[in-house]
């Protein structure tokens, strides 16, 4: 992350691996996160959409933030979620991160209301960081209108960083729209604008943008982290623009079936542990004939891209 503690960098929304008993399974999941850091992520953003977070419960939450933490994570490299519906909840995880020594969360707007107010969300946020009441919070927002259906409207933006100028530091941006990231880092200079699209990181860090917390990194933390480090550089432009067509492959291959059941089951074939294509339910496995077309695919993919 920067000094200026606004997050910058590439951050796997990382997958949340469960057991049989569909418990979170601790030691895949912190074994998964270091192969992450070790591949060159900034960090790892635990326990959100991909990381099937809502299907968690609190408890399950802290006890993986802790698992991650104690299995070596620096608490600096971790984004958890903590934005659910319930603000005492909200207030729970967030002070429970700050415990831990983590500085930064990322945080959805209570999200099963639909049609609220902006003046609505402005009090839940506020609200929670006046309980939290920690100068150390960081809070990225968290825009995915398609799953939350309540989009981070500007105006919210401009009255958070207005009150909470050192709190709110940026913004997850998952809703696909690059016009959307670029015009938010034209009107809100030192905000940290990141995209939640893996394809959209390039054209957002040329417009200033500051890295990505995306789905696909667990599969090509290498490429997009090789994209984040030299995209400025002329002499390395060949090179980016082949770890981007990679990047914007594997995206486009994890978008063919349901994507949190496409993600897991390649991340099992490619670690041999077949218990990483378990979902904890109502999300599912793909089923055989799926998975099959799916793993086909990527070994076409993986093929051309040898040939090349």
């Amino acid at each position: 992350m920067a000094n200026d503690l606004h997050p910058r960098g590439v951050f796997c929304a990382a997958l949340t691996p469960v057991d049989a008993e569909l418990r979170p399974d601790h030691a895949r999941f912190v074994e998964h996160c270091r192969r992450l850091v070790a591949d060159g992520c900034t960090g790892v953003a635990i326990l959100g959409t991909t990381g099937e977070a809502n299907s968690f419960s609190t408890g399950e939450r802290k006890a993986l933030l802790e698992a991650a933490i104690e299995g070596g994570l620096q608490p600096q490299q971790l984004l958890p979620g903590t934005g659910v519906t319930a603000l005492t909840e909200t207030v729970e995880l967030t002070r429970h991160a700050l415990s831990m020594g983590v500085d930064t969360v990322v945080m959805l707007p209570p999200f099963y209301y639909k049609d609220v107010s902006e003046e609505g969300l402005f009090a839940a946020y506020a609200e929670t960081i006046e309980r939290v009441g920690d100068p150390r919070l960081r809070v990225v927002l968290y825009h995915i209108p398609q799953v939350s259906a309540l989009p981070i409207p500007f105006g919210l933006i401009e009255r958070l960083r207005a009150r909470y100028p050192d709190t709110v530091v940026g913004i997850k941006d998952s809703a696909g729209k690059l016009d959307n990231m670029t015009a938010m880092v034209d009107r809100f200079p030192g905000f940290a604008v990141l995209s939640g699209a893996d394809p959209l990181m390039l054209p957002l860090l040329r417009a200033g943008g500051a890295g990505a917390i995306t789905a696909t990194t667990n599969l090509v933390a290498a490429d997009l982290a090789y994209v984040y480090r030299h995209h400025a550089d002329p002499a390395r432009a060949a090179e980016v623009e082949a770890a981007q067509a990679r990047v914007v492959a594997m995206r486009t291959l994890a978008s063919v079936y349901a994507q949190m059941a496409s993600l897991k089951t390649l991340l099992a074939a490619r670690t041999g542990h077949d218990g990483w294509r378990r979902l904890r339910p109502p999300l599912l496995a793909l089923d055989a004939a799926s998975a099959q077309d799916l793993l086909q695919r990527h070994e076409a993919l993986l093929a051309s891209q040898r040939g090349q």
